[in-house]
């Protein structure tokens, strides 16, 4: 997966007018307008990826020491695979041969490099420029591995206010109230209602 996102990267960088780099999922809407969306990101002075220090088995638990020195296990992070960076972080990722080899090498098999090398390495080389925070919206109030899928009887005014309403975050280091751009998971039952709706719950 990481192998693929640093070749989409790579090849994204080609155009030098490109100077930000998106990763969703195909289950993946926008919650805002395209003029919305496109002024959070350019004006934001960081890039949005989770790095958290879980101490649990499914953070610091899956941390293989064999990854040092050039991995500490104090610099060990987790995070949604899904994230928004600048072109400055983007060239770091593509450029990297220090870190994603020790990944490639000692992160299995029940280490997901998706959700680790990415907030690793960037909080090892960049961690200023990181808003340590996801804009991609999900639910996991449903328990499980995996979280909500919404479909079709989902899709109602009253379900956006929630993804719209009653968030606190920050953005360029002051206080926000508008923290997700992006939502998941949707399945294509929910495309039909989603049309309908969009012009009043989401401005487009």
């Amino acid at each position: 997966m990481c192998d693929a996102e640093r070749r989409l990267l790579a090849n994204a960088l080609l155009d030098m007018s490109n100077e930000w780099f998106i990763l969703l999922s195909e289950s993946c809407i926008p919650v805002y307008n395209f003029s919305v969306v496109y002024q959070y990101i350019m004006k934001s002075k960081y890039s949005y990826m989770g790095a958290f220090d879980d101490p649990g088995p499914f953070g610091r638990g899956r941390y293989n020491h064999n990854m040092a020195p050039e991995v500490n296990i104090s610099k060990w992070r987790k995070g949604s695979q899904w994230f928004e960076v600048n072109r400055k972080l983007a060239i770091n990722i593509v450029e990297d041969v220090t870190f994603y080899p020790k990944f490639e090498q000692f992160c299995r098999p029940a280490c997901y490099v998706d959700e680790h090398y990415f907030p690793t390495m960037l909080t090892i080389q960049s961690p200023n420029l990181l808003a340590n925070r996801s804009i991609t919206w999900v639910d996991w109030s449903r328990g499980g591995p995996h979280p909500a899928t919404f479909g079709r009887s989902d899709i109602t005014e009253e379900f956006f206010k929630r993804i719209h309403e009653g968030h606190e975050c920050r953005y360029n280091d002051q206080p926000s109230s508008t923290c997700y751009l992006f939502a998941r998971k949707f399945a294509p039952s929910a495309m039909e209602p989603l049309l309908r709706i969009a012009p009043k719950a989401l401005g487009f």
